[in-house]
């Protein structure tokens, strides 16, 4: 198989949103694929008739041509997932390690060109811990390591702006409106007013995938896009992998619509994360992190 050029990206195009600097961010194409397919199917009542499903599909990633790992994608922004996997894992300190992204579907491969090389790839790569993420979510090295040393910005989150966010979830438009089967997060920011605007929203086969491709977005914004309080939102359960890429982030606040598992919470509150599940309409459940959360309860009608 041979890969994209990385040197010349073919289709290279400025993504919305993203921050241009005269410093070198990575150069991205704009590779784009279908999110969902149409099939057969027949209901219970032995109707024929067709629905959308997503597209899942393999998307190999090489770094300065070396085969790095498999993810498979519904391949919405791909290069974003690329970028935001490797600064997840740890592999690069920041955007500006990377010289392009190039993504061909026709190959389903991603080549990374990064100026200087990964250090050690070969030894920081070898052990691989499968996480509990859909699709087999992987990460590489050890979990925990570093996590005492993050420091997470002194935010306070409101009631009233947490149900502003699930609201506006509601109202997003979505693969999974459409064909089901995916998760989605998101990333929002606290306004001065009290509202919360939503920054971005990604939807992929696996939550891990959705998370590193906001991971990806955000190494791409100037900082001052991203100077108020950030949340993030995810449909999926809170696992320690979650917590820990927040965290990574520089995100003090996570929203689940699932729950949290035993080793999320644990991470949670060792770093001090304010982590919200069971967030649906006006209910909610926060296992960590309560000090960050400005309750305004409603008052209780009768009784």
């Amino acid at each position: 198989m041979s890969l994209p050029d990385a040197s010349t990206p073919s289709d290279t195009a400025t993504l919305p949103g993203l921050h241009a600097r005269s410093q070198s961010l990575p150069r991205l194409t704009n590779a784009r694929a279908p999110l969902t397919r149409e099939v057969a199917v027949i209901d219970e009542h032995g109707e024929r008739g067709t629905v959308s499903i997503p597209a899942e599909r393999d998307l190999t990633v090489y770094v300065d041509r070396r085969e790095l790992v498999t993810l498979m994608t519904l391949g919405a922004q791909p290069e974003l997932l690329v970028l935001g996997y490797l600064l997840n894992q740890r592999l690069i300190d920041s955007a500006f390690d990377v010289e392009s992204i190039t993504v061909d579907w026709e190959v389903n491969a991603a080549a990374v060109r990064t100026h200087a090389g990964i250090d050690r790839i070969e030894e920081r790569t070898a052990k691989k811990v499968v996480t509990t993420g859909c699709g087999q979510g992987s990460v590489f090295g050890d979990l925990m390591a570093g996590i005492d040393a993050l420091k997470l910005p002194d935010t306070r989150f409101t009631q009233a702006q947490l149900y502003a966010l699930v609201n506006a979830i509601r109202l997003q438009e979505s693969t999974y409106k459409s064909a089901g089967s995916v998760h989605g997060c998101a990333l929002f920011t606290l306004e001065a007013d009290g509202g919360v605007t939503m920054q971005c929203f990604v939807e992929d086969v696996g939550r891990h995938n959705a998370i590193d491709t906001i991971a990806g977005w955000i190494a791409m914004q100037s900082p001052a896009t991203l100077a108020k309080g950030r949340v993030f939102y995810t449909t999926g359960r809170l696992t320690s992998e979650m917590v820990i890429k927040s965290a990574q982030m520089g995100v003090p606040i996570v929203v689940s619509r699932s729950g949290i598992t035993q080793m999320g919470h644990e991470v949670a509150q060792r770093v001090g994360l304010c982590a919200i599940g069971r967030a649906t309409n006006r209910r909610f459940l926060c296992y960590a992190g309560e000090g960050r959360l400005v309750l305004q309860p409603e008052p209780v009608v009768g009784g």
